[in-house]
């Protein structure tokens, strides 16, 4: 049986438990805030037929930070889409040679998307968003930082990823139904 989340990241050094629990609780915040600011505006809108105009806007913003934030931590656990068919027609050491190169791609295309994104929020710095008024590379911003999270955590967890050592939570070997 799998250890809780908790547990798997107390197993870390220090410094990458940290990293795991500061991204996940990130994600979390940003979800239950999401989730009362959406609860929050149907109560208004139906209660009394006034919609607060900021909400969609900002809860649209903080998706595109839960996904770019989230990825990292879904790599960890293996919970990314993947066609394993030829990997699983190899020997062992094929299959470590091919998941190393898949790894080694992944992060090339991390640090690119983490270069353009940069350029991205520069380019967007001097704009404002329409109902919050803030400056629109900010919810942009979640592009580079993301990658380059994202691209930290396959570094920290380059080896566990090659040899298909997932960090699952005990909820991922549970049936559904």
């Amino acid at each position: 049986m799998n250890a809780s989340p908790d547990a798997a990241v107390r197993r870390l050094p220090w410094t990458e438990a940290l990293l795991v629990a500061a991204n996940r609780w990130a994600v979390i915040a940003m979800m239950g805030t999401m989730a009362l600011l959406v609860f929050a505006n149907v109560v208004s809108r139906y209660l009394f037929n006034h919609s607060l105009v900021w909400v969609e806007e900002l809860t649209q913003y903080q998706m595109i930070w839960i996904a770019w934030l989230g990825a990292g931590l879904a790599l960890r656990e293996g919970r990314h889409v993947a066609v394993d068919l030829l990997e699983d027609a190899l020997p062992e050491a094929a299959r470590r040679m091919l998941r190393g190169a898949i790894a080694l791609t992944m992060l090339a295309f991390l640090l690119a998307l983490g270069w353009y994104g940069t350029q991205i929020v520069a380019f967007s710095w001097n704009q404002e968003t329409p109902m919050l008024g803030i400056r629109t590379g900010i919810p942009y911003l979640g592009i580079p930082i993301g990658a380059l999270l994202c691209a930290l955590h396959l570094v920290l967890f380059f080896r566990g990823f090659v040899e298909r050592r997932f960090e699952h939570d005990e909820l991922s070997d549970t049936e559904a139904g």
